[in-house]
This record gives structure tokens, C-alpha cells and sequence, in this order.
């Protein structure tokens, strides 16, 4: 439409049906520096930063840090860092302007302006959300230096700390919010093992200054189609380049292991506990497992969507026997987590029609995902003698979408896999390779 806007200028014109921001923009200075300011962190950690500056919280403004592709500085730059989260259901879409972005850097063409943000005295955490394949780790789940030194998110951390060290400053919160078991541990000792190799008189400093939290992160965001860019700017009067789509429900489970102050997250419903692994390990085993089992079995069967994959009563069957049959009675629940109700709540999150879940964005990746999703709870019931059928099922489907029947395989080892999955027995060839399945598995 030649009469819309494009979002700028704190979004004064935005539709009178958006939630605005009340906070002054220009009054908050920058406290955090994200890694991988992709569609998830602007509909999560974002959005709980700003609406903790909402309840009265200032100076944590947030610089994202895109390592690779310019397309979210070239989204939200022109916008001055504003876009939209929607929350979309089958009863209505709410929206809300997001403020808490100052701007995107590009990191291979800024390299100096990220180092000097995150050496900059008022930055007091570090967050990432890189994937699990942006830690750069090896088979043995060690620092693979060749990955590390090229142009990963070490490479700007480290001067940053070397200079937040010189200048006197204090250390800083190390947040990652990936999907990888015991992730603030995992950071801490890929971070430690660059460290020294690159700078060890450091090291000192960086084990008494700095923390590295474990976190669950929970919410279900899309990937943005143009129809729903269309369909937002039709109803909000403005193009929204960044605009996300995600669900109502959210969660942010936090390690309380600060290095210095914090945003009040809780204020939006994060809980700050002493041990994230619980919740961590329900999220990666039954939330993650059954997205990857919809995911492939999905494709095979012809859907596109995870709510048209759960719609399938085989699938569905599936799902429920995973989740509590083979992933619950692996995870020492925390005394307030019900298992068989979070089981429940995510079958009905799987089935919100608003959300159109795309299979093919869950099966990325899965040589990453797949050890904390499936393999995880697999060897846990093998120890006690018992199978998992419907992860079983489940590797079935992604050996034959390794060979590429759903389409063109996304995945950092696909050379490698690829033609084991062609192989006759795919799964045994599978077993030990680059540590992908355990070796104390049985694929009979």
C-alpha cells in the first residue's frame, strides 16, 4: 500500500491496537550485547528486557551482534531497532512494540564497534543465541580451534575482555540461552579452553569476574513469512521489516549466578532458581524430542506444519509416548514441575493453527540437536534395560530424510551422514560417528 509507513521514530504512528513502549528510548543506555539477534531473541530475552525497562528498570538497552548475515542490521537499522512481537492464537493476534534494541552490528564489517561494546563500561552481560553449532565444539564436546578462531563469537569476546581487564572494569555475565544441556557450563569451559589458548595471562580474570548461568528458554517462534509481514502491516498501518511471530506462552528459567546487576526479568515471568537442569532437561527431552519426532515423521507424511503433524491421531500417539513414556521417567523433576501437565499444556501448544510451525525449520540441524533431544533419554532407559520405540520411529524418519526425501538436507555434517544414510543398516553406521550416537547404543 503506497500510504503506509515504514516503523521509525519510537513507533508514534504504529496502529492504536499495538502496545507501545512508555519508557524513553533515548534515556537508556546500552547493558547488554547480543550474539545472534535472530527471531527467537527479539521474541524472548528482548522482549523480557523490555518490559522490565516497562517496569521502571533503565540502562539495559540491548546492541545485537549478527556474526554472519547483514539481513537483521538491514531490518532494523532503518527502523531505529523497533519492531513488533505479535503473539498469535486461534482467538486473536496481540501485538506489542518492542524497544529494547539500539541497533545491529554486523560483526565481519564492525569488528571494532562490537569489541567496544562489550568493553564499554555500563555493558554488564553478554547473551547469545548462536545455535547449538556457534559454540564451535568438536566431537568430544571440547573447543574445536579450527571452528573458534574463524569468525566466531570468541573472536570479539576476547579483546572485550582484555580490555574491560586493562581499563579496571568489572566482568560480565556470560548468558547463553541455546538449547544445550548444562549450557552456562558448557560456555564457561568452551570460553576457558579459547582463553587459554589464545590469551592464558587472562585467565585469572576471567574465572573471578565473570559467571556463566545455565538458562531454559521456551517459546515457540516461527520463522516470518511475507504474508505474515502483509498481513501485520494491513492491521498495524506500518511495514515491520523485523517483525516476529510467536506464541502467548513464554518461559525464561534462569541460574541466579550474576557477575554484576540484571534487568528484572521476573517482572515479565522469568523465575530466577538455584538449578536450572530439571527444567532444562524436560524442555530438551520432551518439548525439543517431540518437535524433532513431528518434525521428521511430519515430513514423511506430508505436512508442513506442527499443528497439522499433531492434528494426525498416529502422531499424536507418538508424541504422548515419548514425552511421558520414554523422556518423563529420565528427569528428576523439581518439586513444582508436574511432567504429565506440561506434557499435556505442549500437545495443546503444538496445536495452536495461528503459529504455522514449519517442520522443515525443526529437521535443520538435527546432528546438533538430536544428541540433547532423543540420544539423551535413549541411553537412560538403556541402562534400565528398556527401549524407546517411538524415538526409534523417529531416527528412522530423519535417516530417510538424510537421504533427502522431505528435500535439500540443512545440516553442518551432512557430507558425512548423507551417504551412511544411504548405506544398507544406516543407524548402526550411524553409531559413533563424530560422537553422534553413543556408543553403548543399540540400533537393533
Amino acid at each position: 500500500c503506497p500510504h503506509r509507513g515504514v516503523l521509525h521514530d519510537d513507533g508514534v504512528h504504529v496502529g492504536v491496537e499495538v502496545e507501545r513502549p512508555t519508557y524513553e528510548r533515548g534515556a537508556q543506555g546500552v547493558g547488554i550485547v547480543h550474539f545472534g539477534i535472530g527471531a527467537f531473541h527479539r521474541a524472548h530475552q528482548a522482549w523480557y528486557t523490555d518490559l522490565a525497562m516497562e517496569a521502571g528498570d533503565r540502562d539495559w538497552a540491548i546492541i545485537g551482534v549478527s556474526l554472519r548475515s547483514p539481513a537483521v542490521a538491514e531490518q532494523l537499522n532503518p527502523q531505529d531497532g523497533l519492531y513488533t512481537v505479535s503473539e498469535r492464537s486461534a482467538e486473536a493476534d496481540m501485538t506489542r512494540l518492542i524497544g529494547a534494541v539500539r541497533a545491529v552490528l554486523v560483526a565481519p564489517r564492525e569488528r571494532e564497534r562490537v569489541v567496544a561494546a562489550i568493553a564499554a563500561p555500563g555493558t554488564r552481560i553478554v547473551s547469545l543465541t548462536v545455535t547449538e553449532k556457534g559454540y564451535c565444539r568438536g566431537a568430544d564436546g571440547n573447543l574445536a580451534p579450527a571452528l573458534a578462531d574463524a569468525d566466531s563469537f570468541y573472536a570479539y569476546l576476547l579483546p572485550a575482555l582484555q580490555l574491560r581487564r586493562e581499563a579496571g572494569l568489572p566482568g560480565l555475565t556470560l548468558l547463553s540461552c541455546d538449547n544445550l544441556a548444562d549450557n552456562g557450563r558448557q560456555l564457561e569451559c568452551l570460553v576457558v579452553q579459547y582463553v587459554e589458548r589464545h590469551c592464558p595471562e587472562l585467565l585469572p580474570w576471567v574465572e573471578t569476574e565473570c559467571t556463566f548461568p545455565s538458562t531454559m528458554v521456551d517459546r515457540i517462534v516461527p520463522a516470518t513469512t511475507a504474508d505474515d509481514l502483509s498481513a501485520l502491516a494491513d492491521r498495524i498501518t506500518l511495514d515491520d521489516a523485523g517483525a516476529v511471530m510467536t506464541e502467548p506462552f513464554s518461559q525464561w528459567v534462569i541460574e541466579d549466578r550474576f557477575a554484576g546487576p540484571r534487568p528484572r526479568w521476573e517482572v515479565a515471568g522469568a523465575e530466577l532458581v538455584s538449578d536450572v537442569a530439571p527444567y532444562e532437561k524436560a524442555k530438551l527431552r520432551m518439548l525439543n524430542g517431540a518437535h524433532s519426532l513431528l518434525a521428521y515423521c511430519g515430513l514423511a507424511r506430508g505436512y508442513a506444519f506442527v499443528h497439522q503433524a499433531i492434528a494426525d491421531p498416529e502422531l499424536l500417539g507418538l508424541t504422548q509416548q515419548l514425552m511421558l513414556t520414554e523422556a518423563a521417567p529420565t528427569i528428576a523433576a523439581a518439586p513444582q514441575q508436574d511432567l504429565e501437565l506440561y506434557a499435556r499444556n505442549l500437545i495443546a501448544r503444538f496445536a495452536n493453527p495461528a503459529l504455522n510451525h514449519r517442520l522443515i525449520q525443526i529437521a535443520m540441524d538435527g546432528s546438533q540437536k538430536l544428541p540433547q533431544r532423543w540420544l539423551e533419554t535413549l541411553s537412560a532407559q538403556q541402562a534400565q534395560g528398556q527401549q524407546c520405540p517411538a524415538i526409534f520411529i523417529g531416527l528412522q524418519a530423519w535417516v530417510q530424510h538424510l537421504r533427502g526425501e522431505n528435500g535439500s538436507v540443512d545440516d553442518p555434517l551432512a557430507e558425512q551422514l548423507i551417504p551412511l544414510a544411504k548405506s544398507p543398516n544406516p543407524l548402526a553406521k550411524l553409531v559413533g560417528v563424530n560422537g553422534l550416537l553413543p556408543s553403548q547404543w543399540r540400533p537393533d
